[in-house]
């Protein structure tokens, strides 16, 4: 299991809400989602797509980066997510 520190993006199946997060450990962290293991805003829309995965040296700089994704329109995320994802595909296989 992987520890390191990442910013990461889920979405739903019909790709129409997505969540920014940080985790030193996504592989937990995708689990908890995956099993709607807390109720609030990704258990309610069903985020549980891993769409966008930016693995960062320090929690610190993973959390400014969120900070700066976070900020960013609805199109710009999307650009951000095509750029190293265009087809949308759930990478929680790869990332496992």
């Amino acid at each position: 299991m992987d520890k390191t520190p990442c910013v990461y993006i889920v979405t739903n199946r019909s790709n129409t809400t997505l969540y920014v997060g940080v985790t030193s450990n996504l592989y937990g962290r995708m689990l908890q989602h995956k099993e709607r293991k807390y109720i609030g805003f990704t258990s309610r829309y069903n985020l549980d797509k891993l769409i966008y995965v930016e693995y960062c040296p320090t929690i610190q700089d993973a959390i400014q980066r969120e900070k700066v994704i976070k900020k960013l329109s609805r199109a710009n995320k999307e650009k951000l997510i095509v750029k190293e994802n265009p087809l949308w595909i759930d990478l929680w296989e790869t990332e496992k």
